[in-house]
């Protein structure tokens, strides 16, 4: 299976679409605490629409409770400063549970925590010279539908959905 985690979010519109991402794509949200908003805010509710009851979701007091709850799945830590590249990873593996854990949107995730976990640290290329970092939104998608492709998108619609069987 596959798991996003998010390390102290900060940004309720960003929790609220991958909300979204996560509900469509059978996976599992995890939310370490302390979250930088409230989970009533109008905009986290708005963002992820009436999906939060289709979702899985998880709260953890700390990163350590969250460790400790991962333990014997694979890691994957999001950062822009790895080595290696999102799709560089083998994640075929749909028995192994996937944990993508994504830092808060402006210090990303703890350094000793990356430097004691580098050889499981990936990250999306990127023109760093204009921009500090990506969406976190848009992080969670792409990394996300790239372990989706490689597991050959399990448990998900590949049907079209069109009236006619050809597009005008």
């Amino acid at each position: 299976m596959n798991h996003i985690v998010l390390y102290k979010p900060q940004i309720p519109p960003n929790t609220g679409n991958i909300v979204r991402t996560v509900a469509g794509t059978d996976a599992h949200l995890h939310l370490i605490f302390p979250l930088g908003f409230s989970l009533e805010n109008k905009m986290l509710r708005r963002a992820g629409l009436d999906y939060w009851d289709e979702l899985r979701v998880t709260y953890h007091r700390s990163l350590k409770e969250f460790l400790e709850y991962a333990e014997g799945g694979k890691l994957h830590l999001v950062t822009k400063f790895a080595y290696n590249t999102y799709s560089d990873v083998d994640y075929s593996d749909t028995e192994e549970d996937h944990y993508f854990i994504f830092g808060k949107e402006t210090t990303g995730l703890p350094e000793k925590f990356m430097r004691e976990n580098e050889e499981n640290c990936i990250r999306i290329p990127m023109d760093d010279t204009h921009i500090r970092s990506l969406n976190l939104s848009n992080t969670v998608s792409i990394v996300l539908f790239e372990a989706l492709r490689q597991q050959n998108f399990v448990n998900l619609d590949l049907q079209r959905h069109y009236e006619n069987d050809k597009l005008d």
